[in-house]
């Protein structure tokens, strides 16, 4: 049965609520001795007073808006957000040095090996609808429509040290310095755009971004990069693009049907925005719901505010 997200929630929310008799059912075939390491980390998990949190910089803002209002409503106690990106979270997550992982993309067959090896169990929540947004310099007057082809002849690694001028992308641009900017190999949104604009060889082996750009995990970096160079060009989360809209300007993306799409906080446009429209997740570790209330409150929180804070920082509520 495919379920609505109403229904995705409610599924989410309600395993949460009895995790506590359901303890086993992600530790795929998990060894005694794995069983043992989940409880060791439930222990560990417990007995700290501050709900850990990494990963993506996409998903960041929405879960430091949950965080914040939460802390506010309970005082005694404290959420730590950082950004790592998410692979760099994932990283965190499955050491048990995390409770929530913030990503951009759903978790890879290496992470997940990596989880159940070392006994952690979770669940996967989709919060959010976003659009990649590829954005340049409010001042560059040639480059607000891009098709697919443009982006990879762009990004490929290929083109490293090849394509360093626009010109060079199309002949109608101006004999000027091409000067990229773009999430690190930790981004989730690094790999996202990479497989859907990439894509793979003739051996079915996923193609390579170039290296020669300026890379940040920090998106806040990206758009002052961006903004502060007329031959920029970059790529980010949408929320990031509406909250600086002074200083950017978003290029239209030739979508598959030959329309091209500037990205909005609307459902409808999103729909269009293909390629880059995708879901944003967090990931929650299941024994420190069932062992830390605290834990377990504030995913409550997160999944009831949705659909209250996901359009206030910029992103789309997941669908009817």
């Amino acid at each position: 049965m495919v379920m609505s997200s109403k229904q995705k929630k409610a599924s989410s929310f309600n395993g949460l609520r009895t995790i506590s008799d359901k303890v086993s059912f992600r530790i795929l075939g998990a060894t005694a001795a794995a069983a043992a390491t989940v409880l060791t980390t439930a222990v560990a998990l417990a007995q700290s007073s501050i709900i850990e949190i990494d990963g993506s910089s996409t998903v960041f803002p929405i879960t430091e808006a949950m965080a914040e209002e939460f802390v506010g409503a309970n005082p005694d106690i404290d959420i730590s957000v950082g950004v790592s990106g998410t692979g760099g979270g994932f990283e965190k997550f499955c050491a048990g040095e995390t409770v929530i992982s913030n990503a951009s993309r759903p978790i890879k067959d290496s992470e997940k090996a990596t989880c159940e090896a070392n006994g952690i169990a979770y669940e996967e929540i989709p919060v959010a609808i976003d659009a990649i947004t590829i954005v340049i310099n409010p001042e560059n007057d040639w480059a607000t429509e891009m098709t697919v082809e443009d982006l990879q002849t762009i990004w490929t690694e290929a083109s490293e040290g090849v394509i360093t001028n626009w010109n060079q992308v199309d002949s109608s641009y101006p004999d000027a310095p091409l000067n990229l900017f773009g999430p690190g190999s930790d981004s989730g949104t690094f790999d996202y755009f990479n497989e859907e604009i990439l894509g793979e060889d003739a051996a079915g082996e996923q193609i390579s971004s170039r290296g020669d750009y300026t890379a940040s995990e920090d998106d806040n970096v990206l758009v002052l990069g961006v903004s502060r160079d007329v031959n920029a060009l970059g790529y980010f989360g949408l929320s990031y693009y509406l909250e600086n809209q002074d200083i950017l300007k978003a290029v239209g993306i030739e979508n598959p049907d030959g329309e091209f799409i500037v990205p909005d906080k609307t459902s409808e446009t999103i729909a269009q925005y293909k390629p880059l429209g995708r879901e944003l997740y967090i990931y929650v570790n299941t024994e420190a719901t069932a062992t830390r209330s605290e834990v377990n409150s504030f995913v409550e929180y997160y999944l009831d505010n949705l659909e209250t804070i996901v359009p206030e920082v910029g992103y789309v509520v997941l669908p009817e």
